[in-house]
């Protein structure tokens, strides 16, 4: 099961149940779930957060009313073309990021020399997350930037000292991360021992999306390939499996530390393949059995916001097969 965020009727953000090439109206779909059979209905759900506040962010809570739907013939209804919604970030702002830094021997090779003893975990902004096709702003005098394909686990219940054993409990979905990394800024700061945070949080600098995979379509263990393309070219290919740390012993050491909540995101890290992308670049960073999130590059405007560009970029159209699409 896939649940995206779009923009539904009136303009209004909305969860989208994600079928075939169509995406199906969940936030409706629960009122009138929950209104023929309680006659009443909580208010509307519009962020993944709220259904796990609920308990119902899962396959087996949202099944139900999949069949209700099914039953009623409501799906063409409540139903649009994929390729007519635009999608938002999958969790408005989730409450924490944490990137996983050197969890790929590649990269961790690459870029320090040397395997790390232990997880590297840091955050990003939550401020910096913008959705599918929106444009990563690149500032005057930052430098060099480069993107980064992730994995993205979504956390669904609150827990802290969680065993490895017990973390699988803890993870609603799946989703990708593109890391954009002002790299010329963390440079300066590593050198001088300074935290990583300004150049992993700048404004739009975290992609996320296109919508949350549900665990019922990726098993354990979580091996996918993932790959990071930029105009069609290949920068990075690997498969999860390379993982230093897996997900399991991520979600137990980083909570061992830092209470984990709803919403959360743990981003697993990146393999090697750093080169930097301009104003003018399209990224695409694809996870299999999860999607492409995609991405154009553009320099900040003279005198206008630099968040939540969109429309009038004349962007080239997707590749129509990828090596790890779903």
């Amino acid at each position: 099961m896939r649940i995206a965020r779009f923009v539904g009727p009136g303009g209004e953000p909305a969860l989208g149940l994600v079928r075939d090439q169509e995406v199906v109206n969940l936030t409706r779909a629960l009122l009138l779930y929950e209104t023929a059979r309680r006659g009443e209905a909580h208010p509307p759900a519009t962020d993944p957060t709220q259904l796990m506040a609920r308990g119902l962010f899962s396959c087996r809570a949202l099944e139900p009313v999949v069949r209700f739907l099914e039953r009623h013939g409501l799906e063409k209804r409540l139903g649009r073309p994929l390729e007519a919604a635009r999608l938002l970030p999958p969790i408005a702002r989730p409450p924490k990021i944490f990137a996983m830094g050197l969890n790929y021997r590649s990269h961790a090779l690459e870029h320090a020399g040397q395997v790390p003893e232990e997880p590297i975990f840091f955050r990003k902004e939550s401020t910096a997350v913008i959705g599918p096709e929106e444009a990563v702003v690149i500032k005057p005098g930052i430098g060099r930037v480069d993107p980064e394909v992730e994995l993205a686990v979504v956390i669904g219940q609150a827990g802290a000292d969680i065993p490895i054993e017990q973390a699988g409990d803890f993870v609603a979905g799946y989703t990708i991360l593109n890391d954009v990394t002002a790299r010329a800024i963390q440079q300066r700061d590593i050198a001088a021992s300074r935290p990583w945070y300004r150049s992993k949080s700048l404004d739009t600098f975290s992609p996320l999306g296109p919508w949350i995979v549900l665990p019922d379509e990726i098993l354990p263990p979580v091996e996918l390939d993932l790959e990071m393309r930029v105009n069609g070219e290949v920068r990075q290919r690997d498969n999860t499996r390379s993982l230093l740390w897996k997900v399991p012993e991520l979600i137990s050491f980083i909570s061992s530390f830092v209470r984990l909540e709803p919403g959360d995101i743990l981003s697993t890290g990146t393999p090697e393949g750093m080169k930097e992308v301009k104003p003018g670049d399209v990224m695409e960073a694809c996870v299999e059995k999860i999607g492409v999130l995609r991405n154009p590059v553009v320099a900040a405007p003279v005198g206008r916001p630099s968040a939540g560009l969109r429309g009038g970029l004349n962007l080239p159209k997707p590749a129509e097969e990828y090596p790890c699409a779903p």
